[in-house]
């Protein structure tokens, strides 16, 4: 992400949750190996955080026992994660312009896309279809298109939204998945993708916009609230379901938060990579989500909501 500089005014009201409810979650400065510029976070079917680094590497965090374990490499640059149920951990990868799968089971990592993607950014996992779509940032100096979308199963797929987006990013799926919302960073919005019953794209509409930052990362609570992670300024929105935009989280010293790229729920606890450090961060939230990949398992076990 290119940083601008922009003036973000949203007022003088003061963010919904207290900065006390902000804290370090795991500080990888000078962890082996270190945490260098996530990135990418993902919450694993056994609560560990799953992110990268700026070397390529897929990271176990055992908040637990503070440590960190290398569990793969793609040796460039990590960018967004998502599992399935649990098995499979999807990487996005910036230097081979792949996604790359990580089966947990066995340990086998190996590239799950072919070529075609200048910037594959972030991945979403569709339970209800069995795909995975991928959003193609394309670059900064021009739109381009757009989402991507392949066969769980097989790998197989292509471009799926072929319309141009302004930096397309962070991604969330709606509950029932008739949606797929997606960031465009440079555009400062947020837009909604309608999804037709066999997976064909109906149609794209400006979900919000004007946002008060440089958004990246987006997340779902269980209430259907969206919340928007902002690379700069270092701040955290909340989008309701009429569309209104709070500022939720702030830290003006850019130290809890400094750069939040991808976030995640994990029950009432909100974690975001930091772009600008070597450190993820938990939110003490005053709302709940179930972890994507155990939405994911329940949607195959027929249990919608």
């Amino acid at each position: 992400m290119i940083m601008r500089r922009h003036d973000f005014d949203i007022g003088a009201a003061a963010p919904i949750l207290p900065v006390d409810r902000l804290e370090i979650a795991f500080d990888g400065q000078y962890s082996t190996p270190r945490l260098h510029h996530p990135e990418g976070i993902a919450i694993g079917p056994d609560g560990a955080l799953w992110c990268g680094n700026a070397e390529g590497d897929v990271l176990r965090v055992d908040q637990k026992a503070k440590a960190i374990t290398r569990f793969a490499t793609t040796g460039g640059f990590t960018l967004g994660l998502a599992f399935d149920a649990g098995d499979n951990l999807f990487v996005c990868d910036q230097k081979s312009a792949l996604v790359w799968r990580l089966h947990l089971p066995s340990g086998a990592f190996s590239p799950f896309t072919a070529e075609g993607m200048r910037i594959p950014n972030y991945p979403v996992t569709d339970p209800y279809r069995n795909c995975l779509y991928v959003s193609d940032s394309f670059g900064a100096q021009a739109p381009g298109p757009g989402v991507w979308r392949f066969d769980l199963g097989t790998g197989r797929g292509g471009l799926w939204w072929s319309e141009p987006m302004q930096f397309a990013n962070g991604m969330a799926l709606s509950h029932d998945g008739s949606a797929l919302y997606v960031i465009e960073s440079l555009g400062r919005k947020v837009s909604r993708i309608a999804i037709a019953a066999d997976g064909t794209p109906l149609g794209c509409t400006d979900h919000a916009t004007d946002l008060p930052g440089l958004p990246d990362g987006i997340a779902f609570d269980d209430a259907g609230n969206l919340y928007v992670s902002c690379y700069e300024p270092s701040r955290i929105l909340r989008i309701d379901p009429a569309g209104r935009i709070e500022l939720y989280a702030e830290e003006a010293t850019a130290h809890a938060f400094c750069h939040p790229t991808n976030i995640a729920f994990d029950g009432a606890d909100m974690y975001a990579a930091n772009l600008g450090r070597w450190h993820l961060t938990r939110a003490r939230t005053d709302t709940t989500a179930t972890r994507l990949c155990t939405f994911f398992a329940n949607i195959r076990k027929g249990r919608i909501p």
